[in-house]
C-alpha cells in the first residue's frame, strides 16, 4: 500500500516542478489563501490503489520551500526550522517559516498559500493527523512534493507521504531502560510512596510508540506494582503537561516520590514544574525527550528533577527533510517513506559531550 500511495505522489509530481516565486521571505505570520481552507476540495480523480507506478520527477527548480509547523513558537520547531532554513539556503533556495498555532484551518491556509506562490516543496508537521489526506490531496493536485516531519501524514496508520522523524518506540525503550535502572539503583521498586507517571499524547501517532516503548522496557526490567502507575494525557505543551501532572499528583497524595516519563520534552518540563509546585521534586525523577529544554536549566546550574533526557536532533530532522526534497526535485532521487534519526540518553554529567554545539 505504501509503495502504491507513494506512486500516486510521484505520478502527480512527475508532471513537472512549478517554479517558485523569487521574493525573499523568512517568516509568515498571517497566512493568505485564495479560498478558505474548509472550501478547498481534495483531488480524488485517481484512487490511490489504482495509481500506476512512476519514476521520481527530477529536473525541477529548487527555489521557495514552505516549512509549516503545528506549534512554531515551541523551541523544538524553532530549532528545526532554523536548520531547515540553513540547509535550504545552502542548496540555493529560500525558506518560509509558518506557525500554524495548533490550528488545522490555519495550517491548511498555509498550504494554500504555498500552492498559490508555486512553492518548490513543503515540509510540514500538522496539528491534527486527521487532516493528513486533505494536505496530501492539495499537494498532489498542485504537483508540489511534501515531506512530513515529526508527525507523519497518515491514514489508518499508513504513511501517505514521506516522513522524517525519530524512531519513537526505540527511543521510548531507551527512556524506559534508564528510568528502570534509576528505580532499581534507588530502591524504589517496592517503595509504597513511589509512583510512576506516564505523560502521554494519545492523539499523536508519532508519540504513542514513545510511551509504548517506555512502558515495555520499564516493566520488562521491574516488577513495579501497577496500582502505583498513573497516566496523564495532554497535547504536548508545557502548560498542558503541567496540568495533567498536577491533576494526577493532587489526586494521589499517598505518592511522595514520582518517576515521570513523557512523550515529549515540553510535557516532561510541565511535569517538572508540577512537582516543584507540589514540593515533591526533591525525591522525584523526570526523564525528557529531546533535551532542548533540560539543557537550558542544566546550563544555568539548576538542580532540577529532570535528571535525564533522550537527545535527538531537531537540526538533523530539519536538514534531512530539506535534503530529501532537494534531491527529489532536482535529481529525481526517490523519497523513502520513512527516515528516522538516532537518539542518545544524556544527563547533566554528559549532555555537553552528547549534544555538542546543541548544548549551548
Amino acid at each position: 500500500m505504501k509503495k502504491v500511495i507513494a506512486a500516486l505522489l510521484t505520478t502527480a509530481l512527475a508532471i513537472g516542478a512549478l517554479p517558485a516565486c523569487g521574493s525573499q521571505a523568512e517568516s509568515t505570520d498571517a497566512p493568505a489563501a485564495e479560498a478558505p481552507a474548509e472550501e478547498a476540495a481534495p483531488a480524488e480523480e485517481t484512487p490511490a490503489e489504482e495509481a500506476p507506478a512512476a519514476e521520481a520527477a527530477g529536473g525541477g527548480e529548487f527555489n521557495k520551500i514552505y516549512a509549516i509547523y503545528k506549534a512554531g513558537d515551541q523551541t523544538w520547531f524553532i530549532d528545526e526550522g532554523a536548520a531547515a532554513k540553513a540547509k535550504t539556503e545552502e542548496l540555493g533556495g529560500e525558506l518560509v517559516y509558518c506557525d500554524a498555532q495548533m490550528n488545522p484551518e490555519t495550517c491548511l491556509k498555509f498550504v494554500d498559500t504555498a500552492i498559490s506562490e508555486k512553492a518548490s516543496g513543503i515540509i510540514i508537521c500538522v496539528p491534527d493527523q486527521t487532516m493528513s489526506q486533505a494536505v496530501v490531496d492539495k499537494c498532489v493536485e498542485a504537483g508540489i512534493p511534501v515531506v512530513a516531519v515529526d508527525d507523519a501524514l497518515e491514514v489508518n496508520g499508513e504513511k501517505i507521504a514521506p516522513w522524517v522523524g525519530i524512531d519513537g518506540y526505540n527511543i521510548g525503550m531507551a527512556n524506559g531502560e534508564w528510568m528502570a535502572q534509576y528505580a532499581i539503583d534507588n530502591n524504589l521498586i517496592d517503595d509504597e510512596e513511589c509512583g510512576v507517571l506516564f505523560l502521554t499524547m494519545d492523539t499523536v501517532s508519532s508519540c504513542v510508540p514513545r510511551t509504548e516503548g517506555e512502558k515495555d522496557k520499564f516493566f520488562e526490567m521491574t516488577n513495579f506494582d501497577e496500582s502505583r502507575v498513573f497516566y496523564g494525557d495532554n497535547d504536548g505543551t508545557t502548560d498542558k503537561g503541567n496540568q495533567a501532572a498536577t491533576a494526577v499528583i493532587t489526586a494521589n497524595p499517598q505518592i511522595k516520590k514520582w518517576l515521570v516519563m513523557s512523550a515529549n520534552e515540553e510535557s516532561a518540563m510541565g511535569g517538572v514544574r508540577a512537582l516543584e509546585t507540589a514540593g515533591l521534586d526533591g525525591d522525584s525523577c523526570v526523564i525528557g525527550l529531546g533535551a532542548y529544554l533540560a539543557k537550558d536549566e542544566w546550563n544555568a546550574g539548576k538542580d532540577i528533577c529532570m535528571k535525564a533526557s533522550c537527545y535527538f536532533s531537531a537540526d538533523s530532522i530539519g536538514a534531512t527533510a530539506i535534503q530529501i526534497l532537494h534531491d527529489y526535485i532536482v535529481d529525481g532521487t526517490e523519497m523513502e517513506m520513512a527516515t528516522a534519526v538516532p537518539a542518545t540518553v544524556c544527563t547533566p554529567d554528559n549532555y555537553k559531550e552528547v549534544m555538542g554545539a546543541a548544548a549551548e
